[in-house]
């Protein structure tokens, strides 16, 4: 079986979630014997290339590739990696008002319609919540049948990270930590700023500084507060940023929403207590074993860190994460599928 992955093409500049959801299910699954490539554009490509092509992201950035795919006849897969805040019945408005507008003119896309489209012409989709599967159904129209819910997953290292490596250099444990991009409006990280105003405890945010108005507001709020440490990135295979994870008490990650949060995961692996967003299918991960905490709230996301921070740490969610989120069972689940399109083809 020859597997080719591929996604938008800005996906390494990112170093976000959905580049360490396909390197590490492309490594799982090439240790199940399955031959797994990425994309490559400046290579001719056709159907007799691969057996079947897995499209991560359903979006603007990877509309074009998958409608070539389709006129081509090449088979493929998408996890679509979407999520809204919108209703059902608002996606649907949206998509019958859009398709209202291209009969009298032709080539109006939404990005809704956009992930539709995408969906619609993939043999299987694979949202990694049922929160998602529901938005993909009962919005975007999607049959049910096409629908496989596939996880997030997380690296086992994660687990046994070294904590005194951080703790050696920045001379700060057992502190409130947030991993991820600084500044987009999505990840909340502003709102988590405002609320560690009133914490005294230290605390440390990680991630790529987005070059933009809330960005830069971002670390303006931060450098006001004595507790705070503003990190500007750490790759995903950083002894440092295990460490990190391994060395905090609290993990903070009050976004509008995540699906699931793939730093959550990591640092519930390592033993942090998690403060987290209860919208994008988070509770379907983290269960009753994290703080869920409203993002527009900046006295919800106190009070759930504060909550957190009183309460003593225990094994039960790093038991849970090892024994259902490592990225050998996403793998294995994702690898299901395959074998069941190859065999309906």
């Amino acid at each position: 079986m020859k597997i080719v992955m591929t996604c938008f093409e800005a996906v390494g500049m990112n170093h976000g979630g959905p580049l360490v959801q396909i390197l590490q299910t492309k490594k799982e699954l090439e240790k199940l014997g399955v031959n797994v490539a990425l994309f490559d554009p400046w290579e001719p490509f056709s159907k007799s290339d691969c057996d079947l092509v897995h499209l991560f992201s359903a979006n603007i950035g990877t509309f074009h590739f998958a409608r070539n795919l389709h006129l081509a006849g090449i088979p493929f897969i998408v996890s679509p990696i979407f999520f809204t805040q919108h209703s059902s019945r608002t996606i649907r408005a949206a998509i019958a008002v859009n398709s209202f507008l291209n009969k009298f003119r032709a080539g109006i896309y939404s990005d809704y319609n956009i992930t539709r489209h995408i969906c619609n012409w993939s043999k299987a989709v694979l949202p990694n919540t049922h929160e998602e599967a529901e938005l993909v159904v009962h919005g975007l129209g999607i049959d049910e049948k096409k629908i496989s819910v596939v996880p997030n997953g997380v690296e086992s290292r994660f687990q046994s990270g070294n904590p005194s490596l951080f703790i050696k250099k920045y001379g700060v444990k057992d502190f409130i930590l947030n991993v991820g991009h600084i500044g987009p409006a999505r990840k909340n990280v502003l709102g988590l700023i405002r609320a560690l105003k009133s914490i005294d405890h230290s605390a440390v945010i990680i991630g790529k500084i987005s070059k933009s108005r809330d960005g830069e507001e971002c670390v303006r709020e931060a450098a006001k507060n004595k507790n705070i440490l503003l990190i500007d990135g750490l790759l995903n295979d950083s002894k440092l940023l295990a460490s990190a994870y391994a060395a905090c008490d609290v993990f903070a990650l009050p976004s509008l929403y995540e699906t699931p949060g793939i730093a959550a995961l990591e640092a519930g692996l390592a033993g942090a207590k998690i403060v987290i967003t209860p919208h994008g299918g988070t509770k379907e991960y983290f269960k009753d074993m994290a703080e869920y905490v409203e993002p527009n709230s900046i006295d919800s996301i106190r009070n759930g860190i504060l909550t957190a921070l009183k309460r003593p740490k225990d094994k039960r969610l790093q038991q849970h994460i090892k024994s259902n989120y490592l990225w050998k069972h996403v793998a294995q689940k994702t690898l299901e599928v395959y074998k069941s399109v190859l065999e309906h083809s």
